[in-house]
This record gives structure tokens, C-alpha cells and sequence, in this order.
């Protein structure tokens, strides 16, 4: 079955039926990973787990005594680790969270799953910080058969499917190209593309297929970055530059799309998202937003002679009433991701958003570095270095 379907197929009774996985006597054994103070555990990737019933929460590691304490107590777990290393080692897990939004640790914490023997893994986004990490990672899960899914929770929403009809249908004319845009908060260019930009790349890989080229230019107040303006980036991001980041893609499927991100934009973050633009139409996609996405009818560049529409665009389809019940609840609370993520263990289907999704998104973000260190010129994906560039910049 064709992956962009299966979501559609399953996604309507995903939250009330079992996962074929798991047998509801036995559920799958889940052990979560986080570290207070060094990324902590997420956007909730721990505690979603406590609505899954086919899994049960078995133990918890976090390097922070006081932390893990707390972390017992929240996931109503007896068995507590100061080292993930020896949990896994114990404890032997169906499933793990790696749940730290600091990429830094990403690498050494799913190899380490994948080699205990974990059956599927959930990962906070970003997936790690190099493309060197995501092909560690990547051949980890490979060698031990570990499915791995990626909390891009937008990836997930059954919108996306109906967006696919309404382009396929002709619903926007023909589709010219794809914008995204970061937060364009304090944390615009680097840093907004790396924490929230990964969001929409994912999006774009989705809808416009994988890149192929970047180029890409990063300013610093508004002149171009230099050796002098590389820092380590918050949230253990590794080496950043710029506030100011204009990136282009060409994509497989045969469009370019473009990403932005200036600190300060003025916007209030009512950018955060994509827009596939058509001849006739334009398709507007908010990131972490209910509804996710609305049709704006009309040629774009033709000067209207009555006020823009926004038609929500709901799983239904554009229009309609959305059928899903709790839809944001269970999208947001990662009910949905992890539900996919079990109905792969098992199988040759890999999660929606997997291993190859996520190294994308790494990839699109490290071209950018790529790209203007080689003075803006294109760069093609895969990258040839597979460490962060702005160490040679």
C-alpha cells in the first residue's frame, strides 16, 4: 500500500483499535529516556504512552537524580536509572522513547536501543545534528530491524491526504512552488530552522518529494555570516550562524520551494508553515494548528474582485466537517504517531515519518550551511561532507 494512502485507510478508527502488534494481554514493554535540564522529555513524549493500552510503561532514565525521581512518579513506574545504558541492559525494551529535545544526545541513545534490541524507537525531533549521525542511526536500526519514528506530529494529520486529492484533482491549478517560513521570532535563521523549520522541511519533503539541491545564504544584521558569527546553538543544537537564513530547494517531485526565516520579522509567527502555491489557488498549512490547513482560491496574481477566501481544509476533504473525533488531542498528545509507529513493528512497512524522512530534514537543513560556505552556490543533497560545515567556514 502506497504510504501516503495508509494513514487515510487506518486513520479514522486508529485511536480505538489495537494495535495487530501487540497482544492486548502482553503489551509491549515501553522505557523512556530523558535527562532533566539537558532537553528534558519533550513536547509530552513520555506521558503519551499512558494512553496507549497496548503498551505499558516499564522504566524511565534520566541522568538527573532529582529529575528522575519526578519522572517515576509521573510515568507510575518502580524501576528508575541514572544511566540509560544500564536500563536498556536490564530491562531489555520492546519500545523506547527517546524523548530529550537535545539532538546531541540523539545518536548514542537510539544506537544503543537499536543494539539492546528495541523493536521501535520514538524519537524527539530534530533526529540528531549531521548527516554522520543520521547514517550511524540509521545503519543501527537497519542491522537490528528497529523501526524509528520521528515526532514530527503535523507528518502524522490526515489533512495531509486530502491536500494530495485537492492538488491531484486540479484544485489549485498547477502547482508552481512551495514557501515555507520559520517562527521569525528571536530565534530566527539558524536556530528557527533547526527547532522549528525541521517542521516544515518535513512538510515540503512530504508534499514536494526529497531534495535534490540547495542554495542557501545566512546573514548575520543583514550582512553575510562569517567565521566570526558560528556559536554553539541553544538547546545543544552544535554549531549555528546567522539570524537571518534564505534557503532554496529543488525536490524530486519537480518543484522548488523556498525557506525563510529573518529573527524579528514582524509576522507575530503567523508565517510558521507552508504554502503550496498554484496557478489558481494557493493551499496556506499552519504548523501546530487546528485546522492545519485552508484553501485560498484564485489566481494568485490576479487582482480580486471580491475579499480572499480561506476554505478549511479538514481530513474530509476542503469544506467539510472534520470526522475525526479529538483529532488535535490525539495528534498533538502523539497518540496517532505512536499508533503507526506500533502498527509497522512486525512488518516491511516503515512509520510514516522514518528513518529516511528524518535524515531528510537533516540533510535540508545542513545544505544550507553547506551552500554558503561555498558562497551560495548549490549544493547537492546528499551532501558530500557529512559533518556540519560551519566548522570550516
Amino acid at each position: 500500500m502506497d504510504r501516503r494512502d495508509f494513514l487515510t485507510v487506518s486513520i479514522a478508527g486508529a485511536v480505538h483499535v489495537s494495535c495487530c502488534a501487540a497482544n492486548e494481554s502482553t503489551p509491549l514493554g515501553v522505557a523512556v529516556i530523558g535527562h532533566t535540564g539537558r532537553g528534558d522529555y519533550g513536547h509530552g513524549l513520555d506521558t503519551a504512552w499512558l494512553k496507549v493500552p497496548e503498551t505499558k510503561l516499564v522504566a524511565v532514565a534520566d541522568a538527573n537524580q532529582a529529575g528522575l525521581a519526578s519522572a517515576m512518579k509521573r510515568l507510575r513506574v518502580d524501576a528508575g536509572f541514572l544511566d540509560y545504558r544500564e536500563m536498556l541492559e536490564s530491562t531489555r525494551p520492546e519500545i523506547v522513547a527517546v524523548c530529550s529535545r537535545h539532538p546531541d544526545q540523539h545518536r548514542d541513545m537510539i544506537v544503543a536501543a537499536a543494539g539492546a534490541g528495541a523493536k521501535a524507537i520514538y524519537v524527539e525531533k530534530p533526529l540528531c545534528r549531521t548527516p554522520a549521525e543520521a547514517d550511524a542511526i540509521a545503519a543501527a536500526c537497519v542491522s537490528s530491524g528497529t523501526k524509528l519514528a520521528i515526532a514530527h506530529r503535523n507528518r502524522y494529520h490526515p489533512t495531509l491526504q486530502a491536500i494530495d486529492r485537492l492538488i491531484a484533482d486540479g484544485g489549485i491549478g498547477k502547482p508552481l512552488e512551495i514557501r515555507g517560513r520559520g517562527k521569525g521570532d528571536r530565534r530566527g535563521g539558524a536556530e528557527d530552522l533547526w527547532v522549528l523549520g525541521s517542521h516544515v522541511l518535513n512538510l515540503v519533503h512530504y508534499f514536494g518529494g526529497a531534495a535534490k539541491t540547495c542554495s542557501a545564504i545566512l546573514r548575520q544584521d543583514g550582512r553575510p555570516v562569517t567565521a566570526e558569527d558560528v556559536r554553539e546553538g541553544n538547546e545543544a543544537l552544535g554549531l549555528i550562524a546567522g539570524n537571518e537564513l534564505h534557503a532554496r530547494y529543488d525536490l524530486a517531485g519537480g518543484l522548488v520551494a523556498y525557506f525563510d526565516s529573518i529573527a524579528g520579522d514582524g509576522t507575530a509567527s503567523e508565517g510558521f508553515g507552508l504554502r503550496i502555491i498554484g496557478s489558481e489557488g494557493i493551499v496556506d498549512i499552519k504548523c501546530d494548528r487546528f485546522p492545519i490547513a485552508h484553501l485560498i482560491p484564485g489566481n494568485p496574481w490576479r487582482k480580486p474582485t471580491e475579499p480572499l477566501r480561506w476554505i478549511e481544509i479538514t481530513s474530509a476533504g476542503v469544506g467539510q466537517p472534520e470526522p475525526i473525533t479529538d483529532l488535535a488531542g490525539t495528534l498533538s498528545g502523539h497518540i496517532l504517531p505512536i499508533r503507526d509507529l506500533l502498527e509497522t513493528v512486525g512488518t516491511d512497512r516503515q512509520p510514516l515519518c522514518g528513518i529516511d524522512e528524518g535524515a531528510m530534514t537533516v540533510e535540508m537543513i545542513c545544505g544550507t550551511f553547506a551552500s554558503h560556505r561555498s558562497g551560495g552556490r548549490m549544493v547537492e543533497i546528499p551532501l558530500v561532507n557529512r559533518e556540519n560545515e560551519l566548522t570550516k567556514l
